[in-house]
């Protein structure tokens, strides 16, 4: 007999514990190793919200563009690309509009005709997108992919719901953690490089015996007549007269925990 609106019966004795989804989500902010392994943890936990267990992608949009930052199996990721190839589809209806796009039985689904006729070549018969939203902004999506039709049943739909709310704000936290940890390296290489050149700067200054400007304007010079980088001459000067390359800045190590 078919559950409630229209619904396929479920066993909800199987259903994953919210509870200890969430507990492991928490634990993942502490335990993964870098953002790439956080999120696709957090693809696989999405992933086991539904029973049986669907595939799940995370769609954000960087520079503009879609882009699957972790997915729970390679198979979820094709379908998002298949959405990003044709320029339509639930998770990039859910990225725009910030509301829950529901695809039922994608075999009687009307829209997006490009891509329901390439996730239906995946083996995918139903899907839900869920915004996944900060102070009620967009940041991204969660999408999962079910491999029979109405997979994801009312009570599937809000757990899974419920969990794309804690998964938002824990995929900001990666994403900005990762953006400055980018920031911190690129200020270090920037600090690393000005070492390299005030050093060849002083070897300038004491064998032409001239100010910094003047030896600033002596190895720039050398520097475009040569069509190199101002940093890599400074460094081969360095080395042709101490004999050796030069070493990272030890002023900017960061301190291992």
């Amino acid at each position: 007999m078919p559950g409630s609106a229209g619904f396929p019966p479920s066993d909800r004795s199987s259903t994953p514990d919210l509870v200890q989804t969430f507990s492991a989500l928490q634990s993942l902010l502490l335990t993964a190793q870098g953002t790439d392994e956080f999120l696709t943890e957090v693809a696989k936990l999405a992933a086991g919200v539904a029973q049986p267990a669907a595939s799940c992608g995370i769609t954000i949009r960087r520079n503009g563009q879609p882009l699957t930052v972790a997915s729970s199996d390679p198979r979820a990721e094709q379908v998002d690309q298949a959405q990003y190839g044709a320029g339509t589809g639930p998770c990039l209806d859910s990225l725009e509009t910030g509301a829950i796009i529901d695809v039922p039985d994608m075999t009687a689904e009307s829209r997006w005709a490009d891509f329901r006729h390439q996730a239906l070549a995946h083996g995918i018969r139903s899907s839900v997108s869920i915004p996944l939203s900060i102070d009620g902004a967009a940041v991204g999506a969660l999408n999962l992919y079910g491999f029979e039709p109405h997979a994801f049943d009312q009570a599937a739909r809000q757990h899974a719901e419920t969990f794309a709310t804690q998964a938002a704000t824990a995929l900001t936290l990666a994403l900005r953690n990762a953006a400055q940890a980018e920031d911190t390296a690129q200020l270090e290489q920037a600090l690393t490089s000005r070492t390299v050149i005030d050093q060849a700067l002083g070897i300038l200054m004491a064998q032409q015996g001239c100010t910094a400007d003047d030896a600033f304007d002596l190895l720039r010079a050398h520097s475009q007549n040569n069509n190199r980088k101002l940093h890599d001459v400074a460094a081969d000067l360095i080395t042709r007269i101490s004999g050796q390359p030069p070493g990272p800045g030890h002023n900017f190590h960061r301190q291992q925990p």
